[in-house]
């Protein structure tokens, strides 16, 4: 089948968010709320497990046992609105940072979105963030321009399981009316890798430095970047015919290739 849609993940995928807006947003957060926590970058890696932002507070809250000093009753008498409520903060700075013009794309993804529209694919951004942090991102980051390109975005909010679930991806499917065989999911992450193939969906991989070392055990095409002709990509996994960056004829045939490996599984 013919490629019609490229599904793109947000988070560590369009840009560096984590290192450079995520997590100075969260020590932020903590700071201004008067709690005497510090993220760093080992820690936060471990808690980029979590599914969401809101999670990783909880999971930081439960599994760590952090000093609390005058919040504790709050987190006593409802843990979710305290949780709520910190996380509201940090979003705050995160749209601070990204209006700040501190959290550019990524090498290759302007790119590549717009030779793809060129080109009639359609486009979908499929993320686990809240609308919270993701519309200043859009605004700001990926810019008005490239927005008017995008069908539409499905979030965090809008299915009762993130990733690694396939749940945002099986509702992408639906809001595009294509067939799993017909578009390409752009992740980052191993748990982003395993919500594109539970949801059977040919994916490519760029990592990044939280997630080099993932299991990345099942993509169709592994890569450093997506690149571009001053900054040529280095395949990590798979094996595809390129001119040194990521085109839609490349994920064209990397989906005809992965399709036809399925097929013969």
């Amino acid at each position: 089948m013919a490629l019609k849609a490229l599904l793109f993940d947000v988070d560590g995928t369009l840009a560096d968010t984590e290192p450079q807006g995520h997590l100075p947003a969260y020590n932020a957060a903590f700071s201004e709320a008067g709690l005497d926590w510090q993220w760093d970058t080992e820690l936060y890696r471990v808690l980029l497990l979590m599914p969401g932002g809101r999670e990783r507070i909880r999971h930081y809250l439960e599994k760590y046992d952090p000093a609390l000093g005058e919040h504790r009753e709050a987190v006593k008498r409802d843990a979710n609105a305290w949780v709520e409520d910190i996380h509201k903060l940090k979003s705050r700075y995160f749209e601070q940072l990204v209006e700040e013009g501190k959290v550019p794309l990524r090498t290759g993804v302007r790119r590549l979105m717009t030779e793809a529209r060129k080109q009639g694919l359609r486009l979908a951004i499929v993320t686990n963030a809240s609308r919270r942090s993701l519309d200043p991102f859009l605004l700001h980051t990926l810019g008005k321009e490239l927005v008017e390109q995008v069908d539409f975005v499905v979030s965090g909010e809008q299915v009762e399981h993130k990733k690694p679930s396939p749940d945002l991806y099986l509702m992408a499917l639906l809001k595009l009316g294509i067939d799993k065989t017909e578009c390409v999911a752009i992740e980052d992450s191993e748990m982003g890798l395993l919500a594109a193939r539970r949801a059977g969906i040919a994916t490519l991989i760029t990592v990044n430095e939280d997630t080099s070392e993932h299991d990345f055990t099942g993509a169709a095409l592994v890569v450093d970047q997506l690149g571009d002709p001053e900054h040529p990509l280095h395949i990590l996994s798979g094996h595809v015919d390129h001119p040194g960056w990521i085109t839609p004829s490349v994920l064209s045939d990397m989906l005809e290739t992965f399709l036809t490996q399925d097929e013969e599984e």
